[in-house]
């Protein structure tokens, strides 16, 4: 039974990465910062390490014996002083350095579709960054590049609920986004892999017109979309990055970029 340990486990993908080891019969560890976080998740696994991820110390002796390991260890919403350089490179670095002593066979990590293009933004990076020592490492690897999730629409919900949904440019940006299931199985086949990088989407390209569009029909709402201009669009990137320090404005400066163009990845899942 190959042994594969996950790190990132209880974030939004890791539990479903953890539910798709399981179903095929690996033996799983999962590295968490809060034993008590994976408990309320209902995490599956066969082994569970809690400890301080940013410590060296921590994964002293823990990838003996084991095949692969599979990071989607990043930050959302930056807490406790951390910054994306500490956390999406710095962290993930840390991993890579002990799968390297121990001699793992592979390493899978989660980035996001074009990335590499976008180094401007403090997200993109600090993962950009630990991608390049990845890739430069003596260590078999595959990076996830997925085009975003389902539950990114939720933005698009919340919008609506409040009466308008507000788009920049003409809305015809397209995006296939993928289900966090589906991504999880394209994680746990890379495993046996040889694939260096997967642009990865799910099965259906919409418009963000069209997905504001739905967002109302599910709300059975009325129809109501505010186009913003680009200049404006750039306005709010120059404002936030001024006003705010980096723990605030990673998240919106990306969410404003990338709503601003074409997030379409190869389509190999079903699900919707």
């Amino acid at each position: 039974m190959k042994h594969i340990v996950l790190a990132g486990a209880t974030g939004y993908l890791g539990r479903y990465i953890a539910k798709e080891l399981k179903s095929r019969g690996y033996y799983v560890t999962l590295l968490v910062r809060n034993k008590q976080s994976f408990k309320n998740k209902m995490v599956i696994a066969d082994n569970v390490i809690e400890g301080d991820m940013r410590d060296k110390q921590f994964y002293k002796g823990l990838f003996e014996d084991v095949d692969a390991v599979i990071s989607t260890v990043g930050i959302t919403r930056q807490k406790d002083g951390a910054t994306y350089i500490n956390i999406d490179y710095g962290v993930n670095k840390l991993l890579l350095d002990e799968a390297l002593d121990a001699k793992v066979r592979k390493f899978i990590y989660t980035s996001v579709l074009h990335g590499e293009n976008l180094k401007h933004l403090k997200i993109c990076q600090a993962k950009e960054l630990f991608v390049e020592a990845l890739q430069s490492s003596n260590i078999e690897s595959t990076i996830i590049r997925p085009s975003g999730f389902f539950s990114d629409m939720e933005e698009f919900i919340h919008m609506a609920k409040s009466g308008r949904v507000y788009l920049f440019g003409d809305g015809k940006k397209e995006a296939n986004p993928i289900d966090g299931e589906d991504l999880a199985k394209v994680c746990v086949d890379a495993i046996n892999l040889s694939d260096s990088e997967i642009n990865i989407g799910g099965p259906e390209i919409m418009t963000h017109n069209k997905m504001a569009k739905i967002a109302f029909n599910v709300l059975d709402k009325p129809i109501k979309i505010m186009y913003i201009p680009s200049w404006i669009r750039k306005s709010l990137l120059w404002t936030v990055q001024k006003i705010t320090d980096q723990k605030t404005y990673g998240s919106i400066e990306f969410f404003l970029t990338v709503m601003s163009m074409d997030m379409v990845g190869s389509s190999m899942v079903k699900k919707h």
